[in-house]
């Protein structure tokens, strides 16, 4: 049998402020935007990774393509912190946590080395949402 391939395309990360969410995906973290589009009073900001262009991550908002109460428990669940979580890897923690600490982020958890393996940071990003950043190994570097 052939193996099939499979990659991520899309992560949806739902923001209640795009513009605050874009001081912190774009601004802090380095991702760049890749395509900005409002339609019926909605907004999708889909951001990436310069050096992975096949994968990006899309900011909208609870109610883009949802009902109003389906939009209003994420929206408060998201406010919460406890819809969702994005994981980042660097080879530059220190770097990327002064970054994002710079920002305003709210720090959940300083670079901490972890017992089951990653030297890793978390973050609420500014709709409340849980972003977790790791140290790559040096075998992952190379």
């Amino acid at each position: 049998m052939q193996r099939m391939t499979l990659a991520l395309r899309y992560c949806h990360v739902t923001v209640t402020d795009h513009e605050a969410a874009l001081g912190f995906y774009r601004d802090a973290l380095g991702l760049e935007v890749r395509n900005d589009v409002s339609s019926g009073g909605h907004r999708w900001v889909t951001l990436g990774i310069p050096d992975q262009p096949g994968t990006d991550i899309v900011l909208s908002d609870p109610y883009g393509g949802r009902s109003e109460a389906d939009g209003d428990t994420i929206a408060e669940l998201v406010t919460k912190g406890v819809f969702g979580m994005v994981v980042f890897r660097t080879d530059d923690l220190d770097k990327v946590f002064e970054a994002a600490e710079a920002s305003g982020a709210e720090v959940m958890q300083e670079p901490t080395e972890q017992p089951w393996g990653p030297r890793d940071c978390a973050f609420r990003d500014p709709a409340g949402n849980m972003v977790r950043i790791e140290q790559t190994t040096p075998a992952e570097q190379a």
